[in-house]
């Protein structure tokens, strides 16, 4: 089975780049393809303005490219509702520093689910 998981990403993106710490203002998206379990694919995903609808037009941004699981660092309850409402799950992925050590502890089923106690008050978090 296919799935795609996005981790937002600093410039230039890819699985050496860094982990943006808010989804929503991040400078691209980190998207990995698998299947059964491996990784058949890597791309980058330039990230929509934000300004453009808000924090809920990354969301449907983000459910428009087929993602189907999301490894953040943080996000605000408003996009995180609407991320599980499109059936996005999205996941924690704490202090890890670069989008390889995150997909390499997802695949490790080591992140938590991204809950609503985890979410920030909004604004870019730095």
């Amino acid at each position: 089975m296919k799935k795609i998981i996005a981790v937002p990403s600093n410039n230039p993106g890819g699985m050496d780049a860094g982990i943006s710490a808010h989804f929503g203002h991040c400078d691209a998206y980190t998207l990995v393809e698998f299947e059964n379990n491996e990784i058949k694919k890597t791309s980058i995903l330039p990230n929509k303005p934000h300004e453009d609808g808000g924090c809920m037009a990354v969301v449907n941004f983000i459910a428009e490219n087929g993602i189907q699981e999301l490894l953040v660092n943080g996000m605000g309850m408003r996009p995180l509702i609407g991320l599980n409402h499109a059936g996005i799950k999205v996941y924690q992925s704490g202090n890890i520093q670069t989008v390889k050590e995150a997909v390499e502890a997802h695949i490790d089923e080591k992140l938590p689910m991204f809950g609503q106690e985890q979410t920030c008050g909004g604004g870019i978090v730095h």
